[in-house]
């Protein structure tokens, strides 16, 4: 599997770092800087599986994981109205949602439009 499991505060400006900021607003410039990006546990097996769908399509996804900032999970909560399902995936920018609206998304045929759209995928 080949997902991009970077720490993004290892290529990302230096002024792009946000020491106490607003999670949301950290997640929301995280999620535009990529196709696709999920937001993930280390040892979540839905978290995986999704990376796993992806990477199976030929996607390559932004991976962050919030084991290692545990601030995030502030800011998705926040966004998400509620007590965040991992994983949490955002396409083109875009938040598609947990596990099951990209499981959704695929089944009914809409995922491959929006990753196309996203630039994610040239088919």
């Amino acid at each position: 599997m080949h997902y991009q499991t970077e720490s993004w505060n290892s290529y990302l400006p230096e002024n792009f770092k946000m020491v106490g900021g607003d999670p949301l607003e950290e997640i929301q410039r995280m999620a535009s800087r990529n196709a696709v990006v999920i937001f993930s546990n280390n040892t979540c097996c839905m978290c995986h599986a999704i990376k796993k769908l992806f990477c199976g399509m030929g996607v390559n996804p932004t991976v962050y994981e919030l084991d290692e900032n545990p601030s995030w999970e502030q800011g998705l909560m926040s966004l998400l109205g509620s007590s965040s399902s991992l994983p949490v995936v955002f396409i083109g920018g875009k938040l598609v949602g947990a596990m099951d609206n990209v499981m959704a998304a695929h089944i009914n045929g809409t995922l491959v439009p929006l990753l196309k759209e996203a630039g994610a995928l040239w088919l």
